[in-house]
């Protein structure tokens, strides 16, 4: 898959959770599809796709995640789903279900794709990357409102995602919230989550998570919240609760 950023207003995400409350509809946040090699209607790596997307929609809410692999070269394909750490296993579902629908309209013929909501992700691909931290598939999400004081406030938000970073990456699901003290005038508390996805190794999340934390000054430099969001992990902060507790 090819390298993409992207940086949505929180006009659109406004937007987005106005749809989902009045029609049911939750948009996906953005997604990528392969682009570079291709299946037909009716082969067998299609058959296969539908099989693995089939066994992800089972997996994966249980315990918010699942992965696996159907068939074999040169038709195996190569998949995983990923529910937010503090999603129930309803929502993870509904979430993994719609994500499955979504990226075929999306990709209707992609050997490989990637979507992401604010409940899950799904993934799948005609190469093994199951372990492997994804570098090339990352997009960023932003409030547009900026902070009064942003050097106290990049300080504050990097102090608490490296710290979640860490918690995150020795924890048996690869995800971490937590909050923190600012003492300024927007809001009295920071709130942060990171999460990986828990093929990878503590290492690994731990690489990954600091990585997109490094990308953190690019994108939502000085703004009241915003996020990283990857093909292997994602971090995010905000003013407010946005975890259920």
């Amino acid at each position: 898959m090819s390298s993409s950023q992207l940086t949505f207003s929180i006009y659109l995400l406004t937007f987005a959770f106005f749809l989902q409350t009045i029609f049911g509809v939750s948009p996906p946040l953005y997604n990528i599809c392969s682009g570079s090699e291709n299946f037909t209607t009716n082969d067998q790596y299609e058959s296969n796709l539908r099989k693995l997307l089939g066994n992800l929609n089972y997996q994966t809410p249980p315990l918010g995640f699942g992965l696996g692999s159907v068939g074999w070269y040169p038709y195996q394909t190569y998949g995983l789903g990923l529910c937010r750490g503090d999603i129930a296993a309803a929502d993870c579902k509904a979430c993994v279900n719609e994500a499955s629908n979504e990226i075929h309209k999306r990709c209707p013929y992609d050997k490989g794709a990637i979507i992401w909501y604010d409940n899950c992700l799904l993934k799948y691909s005609n190469k093994d990357f199951l372990g492997q931290i994804d570098n090339e598939n990352w997009f960023s999400l932003l409030n547009v409102q900026n902070v009064s004081e942003p050097t106290i406030f990049n300080q504050k938000t990097r102090e608490l995602l490296s710290q979640l970073a860490k918690d995150a990456s020795f924890t048996v699901k690869k995800y971490g919230v937590g909050e923190l003290n600012l003492g300024l005038g927007e809001s009295t508390k920071l709130y942060g989550l990171a999460q990986c996805t828990w093929d990878l190794s503590t290492t690994e999340c731990f690489q990954c998570l600091d990585d997109a934390i490094g990308r953190l000054p690019s994108c939502c430099d000085g703004k009241q919240g915003g996020r990283v969001v990857g093909g292997s992990c994602n971090i995010r902060y905000e003013i407010y609760p946005f975890v259920s507790a």
